[in-house]
């Protein structure tokens, strides 16, 4: 809904005071978007995937140039920019899919899962990526099940079960609601309500019962 490639059931998505259906095509050219499992054009090689990328948003040959070298020199990933992407490895789709989100600069950046696939370095870059992006003005909406991340990154969070909100406001209020349990615990009281250590210890029983 946020992107505009669903419509809201009820409600509406505004950007900058404005319902985005309005003027979708403009809303659009201000969004960088990583899904969670992006589709490809796996004959074209990561500089021409990212080249019809940068001619769909206007954007200028030159600049095009210099910003895909930048990031993919950054994204370790310039070796092989020539290279058919349905010959990448998973992580290798996933950084093509980060620069082409932001080589245009969008105001708002949705990002599905973006760390799945990525090696540990390409992680910590885009940790610090996204941590610069937010801190010079970019909009990101971050949706992870991996909490570690979500702590790290996030200023608020929005917790859903089945659909529904259950739970939602900075850091710091969703903390002190948690009541020290921490943000793993505390996510669990609010979704699952399941004692994961007793499940834990059920499993690891299964595992080590002797052979009769």
């Amino acid at each position: 809904m946020v992107t505009g490639l669903v419509e809201p059931t009820r409600g509406a998505v505004l950007f900058h005071g404005e319902r985005i259906g309005r003027e979708l095509s403009a809303f659009k050219r201000s969004l960088g978007y990583v899904p969670e499992q992006p589709d490809l054009y796996g004959f074209l090689t990561g500089w021409e995937y990212l080249d019809l990328v940068a001619t769909l948003r206007g954007l200028d040959r030159r600049r095009f140039r210099e910003k895909a070298s930048a990031m993919l020199h950054g994204f370790t990933l310039y070796p092989s920019r020539d290279v058919p992407i349905g010959s990448y490895s998973k992580g290798m789709r996933q950084r093509i899919v980060l620069i082409a989100a932001m080589m245009h600069d969008p105001e708002l950046l949705v990002l599905d899962e973006p760390f799945s696939g990525l090696d540990v370095t390409s992680a910590l870059v885009l940790r610090s990526v996204i941590a610069r992006l937010a801190a010079a003005g970019t909009a990101i909406f971050f949706s992870s099940p991996v909490l570690e991340q979500v702590d790290q990154l996030s200023t608020h969070l929005v917790v859903l079960k089945r659909g529904a909100v259950v739970g939602h406001g900075s850091m710091e209020e969703m903390h002190a609601g948690f009541a020290g349990l921490g943000l793993e615990a505390g996510f669990m009281q609010l979704t699952e309500q399941v004692d994961a250590d007793r499940i834990a210890q059920d499993i690891v029983s299964a595992v080590r019962a002797p052979a009769h």
